[in-house]
């Protein structure tokens, strides 16, 4: 198989706007495509395609090309660029995983366009594990792996409901938009909603599953939505939502592995969509289908991979349109009115309405008044998703006022009115949904039809469809315009169409009295019972069903066959069809080729493949010429015109050239071909209804069939245009109440009445059209005539309707009489009832009379029949001609009768019969009677039925009466005593007056004319009597067709039936008594009766003499009738019981000379709603010529008294020889006394003996078997073997208890003189060279491999390392324990610890019984599973039984003197019972279903070994889906008495009973039995002691002594020093298998080394651990979850075993995370202070994701002004991590009430969130921080280097860039100091705001013990010691200090302002005492200038 992984790409151009892209691929001409996603700049798909590789390999010269296109553009406009990939890499290395990044995509010039392309291809090689799609050749034998029930490969019917579950797992969020949020997911499931718990922080960790089980059918089930909401539970509930993400479980089932795991689903906003990604949440989805295995658990991708997980919601922006105008044909009112309504009466209809339904919304038109054409104009409007999840569109049309009876329904597929392109050709252009305007025909039931019958027509509606390039703008309906109402009316010009239909034969009809006749009708016209259409001669006469002599019954039409024709007025939809035809002949013929060119090799594959090519060339042609004139006049023709000429065009050009590869190649390409020309091969602008064939009973419809109109139709384009069937006679099988209803041969024949002028020239024999009557009369008094009929119709039809008398009769208009009335015998209705009856039994009663003396005498009338209708005596009944008489008159003695045979009665009237006959004779008897018989046959020279029609023509009177007792009973041609009704046909044919241009059958539906025709001679008296009598309402008969042939063609029928295959007898009975009934159309024969088998071998040939055949014996080689065969259980006595039916196609040979003999096919046979087995047979129709050439063909030879197959036919037989090894028999009921076994095979039967006593030992005393028989040398014709299970009881009863049936026994075919590779038990010794010779060839790569542990070589170690590096590596070895090997098989390095490298442990991802090289671990003996009898086990029925056992199959020499080969089953191991002790590990369990309403369960362990059970409740692992157990169970058990291991999971509950999980089942007694040593297992290394002891009971050179005597070879001889090893004439050394020897090694361990190493060469089973599925009983087939476990199996009798292994779970370790904040920089200041300062009250509080309790925060640093702050603060979490799982473990109770504790795992994630606090307010939110101790993204040194860089969708931290340091560990590094950035959230998108200074540093509990530290600063203050934070001043609280406030708050910042100020008042009061003292001083320097000076004189001393 190859994948394809088509991940994303890369469109520059991309507007974000558009239909969207999809990526087309192709290999080996086979396309696939991915989905359409939005057309963006990365479109991501991460889908997987796969191509099946089939038989043919990889090879080098293979390539991919892939395509991006636009999704519904052509090719030139719509393509994106295209690229080809080889696979040459692949084919070198399969197990490369070729991974191409960003692949140019080239135009069609071959230059680029920009656009890049990534993917991912893988190769699995067919036959490995990965390949499940391809089943494995070789047949693996049937296992029982075991869940309780047993899964049938076969699949429910179609429409069948099943069982489904639907799991999501939610496991985590990112980037959820919002500030300090609580999100919560909520998931609906169809109607089911579950719920999360909720979580803190915007990456929210969950790991949560639901599921949902829904019992439906597949179409149900798919449609049921997934809605998932995320929403916020902190916020109000208008707001709460945060993003939704809405798909259907369909999407999800149609994934590869019915699955998505790990995607990232892209949040939208429910009602603002265009507005981005909201979030993404992680979710795991899977749907398990019952009986389908669960994908295998995927390790989810890494982060770097969530682009190319990502699954985005498709658009919504189309809108579908579709209009409803009116409808026509409506169907008339139910019940009907009284009376016969009038054709233009309408309240004889009821009110209609239109119901429309897609994608889960329905809309209903309004109900308009009752009208058979009623008008809506409406029109609906419905969103549309590209690509549509929803297909159907489905209409029905609503009777009544309140519209709730549905008269009619039908469906519009989305995929036949649109494409997308890819899925047909490279370049192939798609288109939008779009359909007419065109009518659409309606079906459904009709009330006089049978209840079971649906198919008739009941009208149609015009209908228009689009789709519309913008969202629906909230308005669902509406009206149409009136110009839109004017303009499609142009568009529906009408034609006058003509049905034609000629009926050949009509076989297996209903038996008994009633008439019957059939009906064609097309729409309404024709149709009988409708009175708004005309009448037409559109139904046969009346017939009445003769019976073939066996047990079907016919209608005797011979040669005259009825002919029915019905014109009506359609559209030409002819351009359609005629398109259609050719397309459907080119399938026809291309399928025809491929199947016959995979069915052949050699040089005819060749001649085929240029026969391929030719034909297909010249049919696209054919087809593209038709399609260039081709009219289109609504948007669909046109769209698939287009769509039909690329594709063809293309196909035509590569069919043309010489093929350049393979035929293997162009089968492949062939077959990619038809898939996608038959993609288009549909029209569903059909317009016109289908011809409807219905078979009339009486007034009842008891059958039908619809054949579709374009397949009948006549196109004057050419033959190849025309319909399939139209000209042609074929065989059509009417659709009865629950079985067939009748089958006729007919032809068909439809087109334009304008065209049908050569119609009549077609048909074959001479067309006549008559008209007739039946002429009535009774006797009165002895006389017959008309009166006395007592309101009977003196004229009638053939049923006793009243019709006109024949004077009264006119022919249509354009016709005119052609001949006088004439009076002609009858030939339709029973006039003999013993036609085609071979032997006839004759009775006469006598009767007598008591008379006067009481004795008897003769009675008046002697002779009667059973009634006591007066018959002539016995001596006067004479013997009819063509008839002999076997045996004289007898007395009949059976029964009530006396000695002679005499009964008698007493009547109650003189001369009338007694009402009631004894058996003795009483004195008041009164009349007595007996009965004689006599038996008369058929003369063997007896020509047919032709010859007794014509004798019983010739019987009739010249007056051609038939005679009657009573009206409408059987007529015969004698009169006889007690006739009181006859009766004589008229007819009278007619001819057109004038040669018409048409066929003259469809100018018959004129009215008739008026006047009476000038011939007509004017009526007598009599006839005007008749004529005033006759009604003048009653209707002119319809005119008779007939297509008369003058003489038929004989054939000869010879059908070999040779076997019956798996027949299913009927219910309650176990078996049957087969008899094969062959039908061929009205004749019949039966096989002979077998004694009761379910495979019946007949080897009878049935021959069928001259069976006549009307018409061209071309035809009838290119269409034969049908050979109808059935098998039946023939009761004693009756009929018998049906058991299948096939219907098979006769090899026709008209040239008897070439004959080529047939072979012998496997026909399936058919039941009642299931497969009722296989016939093997052949059949041919040889044409038996008048010249007596089929006198050359050889008779059949005559054996026993019938004929037996010829040798040229019948299979070569070989004598072969069946050894069956009978081990015994298990699993039976309590009941069974002493079982043995029956093995019936090829007629032969085996019965072993009892076994006596199941209970002690249910192993058969002797166990090898030889059954001698010869069987067919080819496969395919060999019988199944049947193996039953009898009990032996008292007095020889031997009741069944089970069977079971094998086919396909090839598997156990072997050649006595060829060795096999794999050996049954008990192989006679022979030579053993070529065993070991085998391993010896292996040595070079078991050598590579075991010293590199790879399988590439690798450079050698040095021979002689030194002793220190030895005593390192038992270090290492003693270090690892069992869980370091486990972690290392499963990859994990990082769980798994040293020394595990070469102590290897293999993890089987299945069952131990599923590894295909290990057989099923049935290589001994297989287990066969017995049911009830009463053939094949039903899907689900559980076994009855077991029976252990093998069969071995070769043949045996011819000549007896040559002596027998040896037997295969020699050398058995004793059957005895065993007691073992069994060990049973549990380690884990993952994807249980869940069980308690938290979507959780409590799982625990309970073992089950016969009557012995392990397990304790108290062990249980609470609230968890995916438990580790680590547990080890021992129990002693008896095998085979207690062989049957069940492992259960049982959900712990408060009060018991406790629900079950699941349980899974092993066979312990395969186990121990096979050749592979399943017991247990081989570790890698041999080790006395230890974690990896050896466990086993004897040392491995015991092992390898045991199992060399086992297979039957030579011992095993060690050489002294254990170094080398002879096994028969290979020597082993330990060099070849150890690259250095350990010379500290004991001497001992050398040999028991090397002897494990010659075990692991011969492919045992190895050290491992399975992973079993578990089942549940109530949900059969449904997988509830997986466990991984081994066992190991301890014979007592071998001695005791080894120490266990020690899988005790790790615990997890306590660790404590010191987080230090030191400083913050650049932090949002989110207050303003009262000076308007911008500023914040700075802290960090912070804790660890899920431990919320221990929230933490730091101090506050007030005041900060520029988003810094200082507080040397420590945090301390103390948690549990699990080193092994890299998850912290949480345990806690989610509720106080809860009485358990949830164990949760999270990844260790610390949470620090900056907040600004206020005191009168909610403190404001900063900023956050999440930081993962296992991928922490490393520091950066300096807060200018903690930048914020826009990120893309979705990175894990929004700072990163495109180059991303690796992120570091911190349980590795320990300790890390560091700026890292907080974020917030504004606008939907996040920004940087703010940076914290920490250091982290994780410590053990040890070590945190050793070093201890108190939070924040608190002592001890250590480690480091935290000072007192280096805060400014004006960090303070201003409440407590409002002095400071004012300092700080005013002073610091104005200070400079104040001085300033300060500066200038003084400077102003200055100026002011300056100005004030100015003016004073001044004038008193001018008044007194010296006083001043004065004043300082006087002032000195």
């Amino acid at each position: 198989m190859l994948r394809l992984l088509v991940a994303s790409a890369h469109v520059p151009g991309a507007t974000g706007s558009g239909l969207g892209v999809h990526v087309s691929a192709r290999f080996r001409g086979v396309p696939r495509g991915t989905r359409v996603v939005p057309e963006e700049r990365s479109p991501t798909w991460n889908e997987t395609l796969a191509w099946p590789l089939g038989v043919r390999p990889l090879s080098a010269t293979d390539s991919v090309t892939l395509h991006l296109r636009h999704w519904g553009q052509p090719a030139p406009r719509g393509d994106l660029g295209a690229t080809t990939v080889s696979l040459e890499p692949l084919v070198a290395d399969p197990e490369l995983l070729m991974s191409l990044s960003d692949v140019p995509l080239l135009d069609t010039r071959e230059q680029p366009t920009g656009c890049t392309i990534t993917l991912r291809c893988s190769y699995v090689p067919r036959g490995t594990a990965g390949d499940t799609t391809v089943p494995l050749q070789v047949q693996v034998p049937p296992r029982a792996v075991s869940p309780g029930p047993l899964h049938h490969p076969g699949k429910p019917p179609a429409g069948k409901k099943e069982d489904f579950q639907v799991r999501v797992k939610v496991i985590e969020g990112r980037q959820l938009q919002g500030n300090d949020i609580k999100p919560v997911v909520t998931v609906l499931i169809g109607q089911h909603r579950f719920r999360t718990r909720i979580r803190l922080g915007n990456n929210p960790y969950y790991n949560e599953v639901f599921s949902q089980e829904f019992q439906g059918t597949p179409a149900q089930v798919v449609a049921e939505p997934i809605h998932i909401r995320v929403l916020d539970s902190r916020a109000p509930r208008a707001k709460a939502t945060i993003g939704v993400f809405q798909l259907d479980v369909g999407t999800v089932y149609r994934a590869p592995g019915h699955g998505l795991s790990g995607k990232w689903l892209s949040l939208q906003h429910p009602e603002r969509p265009d507005t981005g990604s909201r979030g993404y949440l992680r979710v795991s989805l899977l749907v398990l289908r019952a009986g389908e295995p669960a994908p295998e658990q995927e390790e989810l991708a890494g982060d770097g991979d969530i682009e190319a997980n990502l699954l985005r919601p498709p658009p919504c922006a189309t809108t579908l349109q579709l209009r409803v105008y009116r409808a026509e044909d409506l169907p008339q009112a139910e019940p009907p009115q009284q009376g016969v309504p009038k054709a233009g009466d309408k309240k004889a209809f009821l009110a209609a309405s239109v119901r429309v339904t897609f994608a889960g919304r329905t809309l209903c038109t309004q109900v308009v008044a009752p009208n058979p054409n009623p008008v809506w104009n409406e029109v609906f409007f419905f969103p549309l998703r590209l690509p549509p999840i929803s297909d159907e569109i489905q209409l029905a049309i609503l009777g009544g006022s309140r519209s709730t009876k549905v008269l009619a329904t039908t469906t519009l597929h989305l995929s036949h009115i649109s494409s997308a392109g890819a899925e047909l050709e490279e370049g192939t252009p798609g288109f939008l949904p779009c359909f007419g305007p065109t009518f659409l025909p309606f079906y459904g039931p009709r009330p006089d039809a049978t209840k079971t019958l649906s198919t008739a027509y009941r009208g149609r509606v015009l209908l228009e469809l689009s789709t519309l390039m913008e969202p629906s703008d909230g308005c669902h309906q509406g009206t149409i315009a009136r110009e839109d109402i004017a303009q499609e009316q142009c568009h529906l010009p009408r034609h006058q169409f003509g049905l034609c239909g000629v009926f050949y034969s009509a076989t297996m009809v209903p038996p008994g009295h009633q008439l019957l006749r059939f009906e064609l009708s097309l729409g309404h016209s024709g149709d009988t019972s409708d009175v708004t259409s005309k009448p037409a001669p559109s139904v046969t006469p009346y017939t009445c069903p003769l019976s073939d002599g066996h047990r079907y019954h016919y209608l005797p039409w011979y040669g005259d066959k009825p002919v029915v024709a019905v014109t009506s007025s359609w559209e030409d939809v002819g351009h359609r069809w005629d398109v259609l035809n050719l397309l459907g002949g080119l399938c026809r013929r291309l399928e025809r080729n491929v199947k016959e060119m995979r069915d052949t090799r050699g040089d005819t594959r060749g001649d085929i493949g240029r026969r391929l090519l030719r034909e297909l060339a010249g049919d696209c042609r054919q087809v593209l010429a038709q399609l260039k004139v081709q009219p289109t006049p609504t948007p669909l023709d046109t769209h698939l015109r287009a769509t039909r000429l690329h594709l063809l065009q293309r196909v035509m050009a590569v069919a043309e050239r010489p093929p350049k590869v393979g035929w293997d190649t162009l089968l492949e390409v062939a077959e990619g071909w038809l898939g996608r020309v038959t993609a288009l091969a549909v029209e569903p602008q059909v317009g016109v209804p289908d011809a409807v064939l219905w078979l009339l009973q009486g007034t009842q419809r008891v059958a039908c069939a619809r054949v579709p109109a374009p397949d009948i139709l006549f196109s004057r384009s050419g033959p190849g245009a025309s319909g399939r069937l139209c000209g042609r006679i074929h065989t059509l099988f009417l659709v009865g109440p629950g079985d067939v209803g009748a089958q006729v041969r007919l032809r068909l024949w439809l087109g334009r009445v304008s065209e049908s002028g050569d119609l009549v020239r077609h048909l074959e024999g001479t067309l006549r059209v008559y008209s007739e009557t039946y002429e009535n009369q009774t006797k009165v008094l002895g006389k017959w005539g008309a009166r006395g009929l007592l309101g009977r119709p003196s004229f009638s039809d053939g049923a006793g309707q009243a019709r006109p008398p024949r004077h009264l009769i006119h022919p249509p208009r354009g016709w005119r009489w052609e001949g006088p009335w004439s009076v002609e015998p009858q030939r339709r209705l029973p006039l003999d009832m013993e036609t085609n009856v071979g032997q006839v039994l004759e009775e006469v009663y006598e009767n007598q009379s008591r008379q006067l003396r009481g004795q008897w005498g003769p009675a008046t009338p002697a002779s009667t029949d059973a009634s006591g209708a007066e018959v002539p005596p016995k001596e006067e009944v004479a013997c009819p001609q063509g008839w002999h008489v076997t045996d004289g008159w007898r007395v009949d003695m059976t029964g009530d009768v006396d000695e002679a045979g005499w009964e008698y009665g007493v009547s109650e009237t003189p001369g009338s019969p007694p009402p009631a006959w004894h058996p003795t004779e009483r004195s008041t008897h009164t009349h007595r009677r007996r009965r004689w018989l006599r038996t008369r046959q058929r003369d063997p020279s007896t020509q047919g039925q032709e010859q007794d029609v014509s004798t019983l023509l010739q019987q009739h009177s010249p007056e051609a009466w038939e005679y009657g007792t009573l009206w409408g009973c059987h007529f015969h041609l004698q009169p006889r005593v007690g006739d009181m009704w006859r009766r004589r046909r008229w007819q009278r044919q007619m001819v057109p007056k004038e040669p018409p241009e048409v066929a003259p059958i469809f100018l018959l539906e004129e009215p008739p004319c008026p006047q009476t025709p000038p011939e007509e001679p004017p009526p007598g008296p009599k006839e005007q009597r008749v004529r005033s009598r006759f009604r003048p309402t009653s209707q002119p008969p319809a005119p008779l067709i007939l297509c008369t042939f003058q003489k038929p063609i004989f054939f000869q029928l010879r059908c070999y039936i040779f076997q019956g295959l798996q027949l299913h007898p009927r219910p309650s009975k176990t078996t049957a008594a087969p008899v094969a009934h062959v039908s061929f159309l009205h004749v019949s024969q039966s096989s002979r009766v077998l004694p009761p088998t379910l495979d019946p071998l007949w080897d009878q040939t049935l021959l069928f003499q001259r069976v006549p055949l009307y018409g061209d014996p071309r035809e009838v080689r290119d269409d034969p009738p049908p050979v109808v065969v059935e098998i039946f259980d023939q009761d004693k006595g009756g009929a018998g019981g049906a058991l299948g039916r096939s219907v098979c196609t006769p090899d026709v040979s008209l040239n008897v000379g070439r004959r080529q003999p047939p072979r012998l096919r496997r026909y399936p046979l058919g039941g009642p709603g299931r497969e009722a087995g296989e016939l093997l047979a052949a059949f041919e129709l040889l044409h038996d010529a008048e010249d007596g050439s089929l006198e050359q063909v050889p008779p059949p030879p005559w054996r026993e008294g019938t004929y037996s197959i010829p040798l040229g036919i019948r299979p070569v037989l070989q004598l072969v020889a069946l050894e069956v090894l009978a081990w015994g028999l298990r699993g039976l009921r309590a009941g069974v006394r002493a079982p043995s076994l029956e093995v019936q095979w090829g007629g032969q039967t085996l019965q072993t003996p009892p076994i006596a006593d199941p209970t002690a030992n249910p192993n058969f005393p002797v166990n090898a078997f030889l059954l001698r028989l010869h069987l067919p040398e080819e496969e395919e014709l060999a019988p199944p073997l049947r193996l039953r299970v009898l009990d032996t009881r008292g007095f020889g009863y031997r009741p069944p208890v089970g069977q079971t049936c094998l086919r396909g026994l090839a598997r156990f075919g072997t050649h006595p003189h060829v060795q096999r590779r794999t050996r049954s038990p008990g192989t006679p010794k022979t030579d053993s060279a070529t065993r070991w010779g085998r391993i010896a060839r292996l040595l070079p790569l078991l050598t590579i491999q075991v010293g590199t542990g790879k399988g590439s070589p690798g450079p050698p170690p040095p021979l002689h390392p030194a002793p220190r590096q030895h005593a390192e590596e038992e270090e290492e070895e003693e270090e690892g324990d069992w869980w370091s090997k486990f972690y290392a098989a499963v990859g994990d390095k990082a769980k798994s610890r040293r020394g595990t490298k070469r102590d290897r442990l293999k993890i089987y991802s299945s069952e131990l019984e599923a590894v295909p090289e290990f057989e099923g671990l049935q290589d001994f003996c297989q287990t066969f599973p017995l049911y009830q009898l009463g053939g094949h086990p039903t899907p689900g029925e559980d076994p009855v039984g077991e029976f252990k056992g093998l069969f071995c199959l070769y043949p045996l020499p011819e000549d007896p003197e040559v002596p027998p080969p040896p037997r295969f089953f020699q050398d058995l191991p004793p059957s005895q019972p065993q007691k073992c002790l069994v060990r049973v590990y549990i380690v884990r369990a993952f994807n249980l279903s869940p069980r308690d309403r938290n979507g959780l369960c409590d799982p625990y362990v309970r073992i089950s070994l016969g009557k012995t059970t392990l397990g304790q409740r108290d062990h249980y692992v609470p609230n968890t889906l995916e438990p580790i157990f680590g547990r080890l169970f021992e129990v002693t058990g008896t095998i085979p008495l207690e062989k049957d291991l069940r492992v259960s999971l049982m959900d712990h509950d408060l009060l018991p009973p406790d629900q079950e999980i699941g349980t899974t089942t092993i066979d312990l007694e395969n186990r121990l039995l096979s050749r592979f040593r399943a017991h247990c297992g081989l570790p890698t290394r041999y080790r006395r002691s230890g974690p990896g002891g050896w466990r086993d009971q004897v040392p491995p050179s015991r092992a390898l002594e045991l199992f060399t005597r086992s297979r039957g070879l030579p011992a095993p001889e060690f050489s002294a020093e254990g170094t080398a090893v002879t096994c028969g004439e290979q020597t082993f050394l330990l060099g070849h298998f150890e690259r250095s020897p350990l010379a500290h090694r004991p001497p001992g361990d050398s040999r028991e080394r090397l002897a494990l190493h010659v075990l692991h060469a011969c492919h045992l089973v190895p050290e491992h651990l399975e992973t079993r599925t578990l089942y549940n009983s109530t949900q059969p087939g449904l997988e509830q979850g997986k466990v991984q476990m081994w066992v190991d199996i301890f014979p007592v009798s071998l001695g005791p075993p080894g120490p266990p292994v020690d899988i005790t779970p790790r615990k997890p370790q306590r660790y404590e995370l010191r987080c230090v904040v030191w400083n913050t920089r650049d932090v949002d200041l989110a207050d303003v202070n009262i000076t308007g300062q911008r500023m914040s009250d700075i802290y960090v509080t912070g804790w660890m994701d899920g431990l919320e309790e221990q929230r933490q925060k730091t101090d506050v640093h007030y005041r900060s002004l520029d988003g810094s702050g200082a507080f040397n603060w420590r945090f301390l979490f103390s948690f549990e991590y699990l080193v092994a799982e890299q998850r912290c473990v949480l345990p806690r109770k989610d509720h106080f009430w809860s009485l358990h504790e949830t164990v949760r795992k999270v990844p260790p994630k610390l949470i620090l969130q900056v907040w600004d606090n206020d005191k009168f307010s909610a403190d404001d939110f900063l900023g956050v921080l999440e930081l993962e101790l296992t991928h922490l993204p490393r520091p950066s040194p300096y807060p200018q280097s903690c930048t914020s860089t826009p990120s893309g969708t979705p990175p894990k931290w929004p700072w990163q860039g495109t180059q991303v340091p690796s992120p570091l560990s911190l349980f590795h590094q320990r300790r890390v100091r560091g700026w890292w950035p907080c974020t917030l959230e504004e606008g939907g998108k996040r920004r940087l705001s703010g940076k914290l200074e920490l250091s982290l540093e994780l410590l053990t509990a040890k070590e945190a013990e050793e070093r201890p530290a108190g939070k924040g600063r608190e002592d001890p203050n250590m480690y480091p010691m935290l000072p007192a934070p280096l805060r400014p001043e004006s960090s303070f609280l201003w409440l407590q200090a409002p002095l400071r406030t004012l300092h700080y708050g005013l002073w610091h910042r104005y200070r400079r302002r104040f001085c300033l100020g300060l500066a200038a008042l003084l400077l102003l009061a200055l100026l002011l005492a300056f100005v004030y003292a100015a003016p004073g001083y001044l004038a008193m320097k001018l008044v007194d200038p010296l006083q001043s000076f004065s004043h300082q004189l006087s002032s000195q001393p």
